[in-house]
């Protein structure tokens, strides 16, 4: 089964431009760069994307939602922040789900709700990478490792070349993106 990816659009956005300013033409060509780019990632890896938009502003008195390119695109209500809709979500969706945001607060409610969170840098550069550059990227970090910041006098059991087991699980579970 697929996982259902909620990405926090203008967070997004932000680890791909930092200095783009929310409610210029700027955002809504951005909005719809982004849009056409999630279409593309969802074609090739088949998760569900339900990206939301901060309309807390200038936007409507009830949440809208869209459907483009088999995206759903939900834009907050005004008085309600994105973040907010994301937890909502997050908490409704549960496990099954994937938080693309770097916002503490989202985050750590995303984790109490048993989702998977991935930063916005992170997720932007799985999108915009092919599986290949990924693979030479992980060889280059192997490498690295083997030089390790450990010194041959601290003594410490276990395997030198293995990852602590969390950190297993988690590129385990960011395979799939």
């Amino acid at each position: 089964m697929a996982t259902t990816l909620i990405i926090d659009g203008y967070n997004l956005l932000g680890a791909r431009h930092p200095v783009q300013h929310k409610g210029n033409t700027l955002s809504q060509v951005g909005r719809e760069e982004l849009l056409r780019m999630l279409a593309a990632y969802r074609q090739r890896k088949g998760h569900a994307i339900l990206v939301v938009f901060d309309g807390w502003r200038t936007g409507s008195t009830l949440e809208q939602h869209e459907h483009r390119s088999g995206i759903d695109v939900v834009y907050s209500r005004r008085g309600e922040r994105a973040d907010q809709v994301i937890q909502r979500l997050a908490r409704d969706y549960g496990t099954s789900c994937a938080v693309v945001s770097t916002d503490h607060e989202v985050v750590d409610s995303a984790r109490l709700a048993g989702a998977f969170v991935i930063s916005a840098a992170e997720f932007w550069s799985r999108m915009c990478t092919s599986p290949s550059d990924r693979d030479m990227q992980r060889f280059k970090e192997l490498d690295s490792e083997r030089d390790g910041p450990f010194s041959a006098r601290t003594k410490k059991k276990g395997n030198p070349r293995k990852l602590p087991k969390s950190e297993r699980k988690r590129r385990q579970q960011l395979k799939g993106f």
